[in-house]
């Protein structure tokens, strides 16, 4: 252990996952929040919950990004922006060599996801994106993979669902997909074939240490009809093949409050030649029995419907789901295996590099279901 403290800047503040990140990042007793940051021309409603993240973690707000990297005492960016703007400021504090924790996923360009790596890899820094792989049921999966308690790897299924929103407003209408995607993120919707489908798809990367090289996807509405009137899918559907030839698919997306007893469906299936593996994300869990009045969904927030935020939340008064316990925490985890790794000067298992790969096969699924062909990896470049 390095027995360093890092500054850490957080770079785009509420109602975004820098709501929980942040709260991780300040309990580590390694790190020393620095203060939180944005570019400059951002939205007044977006400047106002920057603002005010600030003053709940009692750091200063830097208006411009430009001006926060020439602090000394920052060694870490914890970028949160929307996708759109994601790639052009994590290539921003990669060039004043700051280690970055990003959210995932990377960002929806191609040409930007090229030049993030470039500079990572000409300034010599540490990155890591976000997801659950540190989780000890996907840790215990990963050590079944690596030991070949399984023999050869010959498939691999993944079903990861959120169940979040208030579902049954969608029509039953064929979707039409666009490519390449505009528009990952907004107040009442997200892709959530990229919010969601991002968590198997990397984690199957990680598990097979495999790249992707065939792609075939198919994106759908079938349960919000905020997500169908702004044109973006509730669910996806992904077949694809791995180096070597082993098999994925992978089902992702929303599918509502009261469709699961937690927070969603999250199981990889993993086929061997020598057995087969089941790893839930709720297996081993506590199931409760109680006199308790059923649980309810809480009343939607008109500016975030779907309760993708914390705060929104706790505005809401959402009650905590009690019949299913989970036995481990998310964020905090995955931050302190960022810190691990700078401590002992070693790469992140999901390092930029790593969430490039996701990116382009992200790129490719939604090309795939615009055209309804099977695509090659790596995607043409211009």
């Amino acid at each position: 252990m390095s027995g360093k403290r890092y500054g850490v800047l957080l770079i785009t503040g509420g109602r975004t996952h820098q709501e929980t990140y942040a709260q991780a990042f300040a309990a580590d007793k390694r790190v020393r929040l620095v203060g939180l940051s944005d570019e400059p021309d951002v939205t007044p409603c977006r400047r106002a919950w920057n603002e005010k993240l600030a003053k709940q973690l009692n750091i200063p707000y830097i208006e411009d990004i430009s001006d926060a990297l020439k602090m000394q005492n920052i060694d870490i960016v914890s970028i949160c922006a929307e996708p759109e703007r994601r790639g052009r400021i994590a290539k921003q504090c990669a060039e004043a060599r700051k280690h970055l924790y990003l959210d995932k996923s990377l960002c929806p360009r191609l040409e930007e996801v090229d030049a993030l790596v470039e500079a990572i890899e000409k300034n010599g820094i540490k990155s890591h994106m976000y997801t659950f792989m540190t989780q000890p049921w996907l840790q215990r999966l990963k050590q079944l993979v690596q030991v070949a308690s399984l023999g050869e790897i010959r498939a691999i299924h993944a079903d990861c669902f959120f169940a979040k929103g208030h579902p049954g407003s969608a029509r039953p209408t064929r979707r039409h997909e666009e490519y390449p995607p505009e528009r990952h993120q907004l107040p009442d919707a997200k892709r959530e074939l990229d919010n969601v489908g991002v968590y198997p798809l990397a984690h199957i990367h990680w598990l097979a240490g495999r790249k992707y090289r065939r792609v075939r996807a198919y994106t759908a509405n079938y349960v919000f009809g905020e997500h169908q009137e702004n044109n973006i899918e509730d669910f996806g559907f992904v077949w694809a093949e791995l180096e070597g030839g082993i098999q994925v698919t992978v089902a992702a997306g929303r599918y509502g409050w009261t469709t699961h007893p937690a927070a969603g469906l999250h199981r990889y299936i993993v086929v061997g030649t020598h057995g087969t593996y089941v790893a839930d994300a709720w297996r081993p869990r506590l199931e409760v029995y109680t006199t308790e009045m059923p649980w309810t969904p809480p009343a939607a927030h008109p500016e975030d419907p779907m309760a993708f935020w914390q705060s929104t939340l706790e505005i809401t008064h959402a009650r905590a789901k009690t019949v299913w316990w989970p036995v481990d925490s998310l964020v905090e985890r995955d931050v302190a295996y960022f810190l691990d790794c700078l401590d002992m000067d070693r790469e992140s298992e999901m390092s930029l590099r790593e969430a490039a790969h996701i990116a382009e096969v992200l790129l490719a699924a939604y090309k795939s279901a615009a055209t309804g062909e099977i695509v090659c990896l790596p995607l043409p470049r211009q």
